[in-house]
């Protein structure tokens, strides 16, 4: 994502570029990366703070919001709670429309099998990082899950490590 911020009649210090990244963080993280660039103005006038944000997303969608208050923290969280509230709803949006979907073609099944309803359950996102199979055996030990992906720092190939049913733990590595 870029971020563009400017200043008027303040210099941009690095505590307001954090505050302002930080804002823009929480919206990010809501639309799943669909953020493709942000712009933010910071405006003092006399004891009045005003911050202007606008944020474009993947389908031209343009979400901009307006905060004024005596600090920047006040002005910078009232401007992102407006775009985090037009995010939200154009994320509604999304999953709404994915519900109402349905396939336009027909899958042909015997009759006398039954088809399993089976359904992907959508888990969080995992960070893979580069590590050891050391490192993802103290890993997994660690965690509740039964899985570890990670990027092999020998190989440099993406690797599951997984707890087998006999106690064992299995490694799945690509040809």
């Amino acid at each position: 994502m870029k971020v563009d911020i400017t200043g008027r009649h303040i210099d941009i210090t690095p505590g307001l570029r954090q505050l302002s990244t930080k804002a823009l963080a929480r919206v990010e993280r809501l639309l799943n990366d669909s953020i493709v660039s942000a712009t933010v103005v910071l405006t003092k006038e006399k004891y009045r703070h005003k911050t202007e944000i606008v944020v474009h997303a993947k389908g031209d969608h343009i979400f901009s919001g307006i905060g004024e208050g005596n600090t920047w923290p006040l002005s910078v969280r009232k401007a992102a709670a407006k775009i985090e509230h037009q995010a939200q709803k154009l994320k509604s949006r999304w999953t709404e429309s994915k519900r109402q979907r349905t396939s336009g073609r027909a899958v042909a099944v015997p009759a006398q099998e039954p088809a399993p309803a089976r359904r992907v359950v959508r888990a969080t996102r995992y960070a893979v990082k580069p590590m050891s199979i050391d490192d993802a055996v103290t890993r997994l030990e660690a965690v509740p899950e039964n899985f570890v992906v990670f990027r092999n720092a020998d190989t440099d190939a993406f690797s599951v490590l997984f707890r087998r049913k006999d106690g064992n733990l299995g490694l799945i590595e690509p040809d």
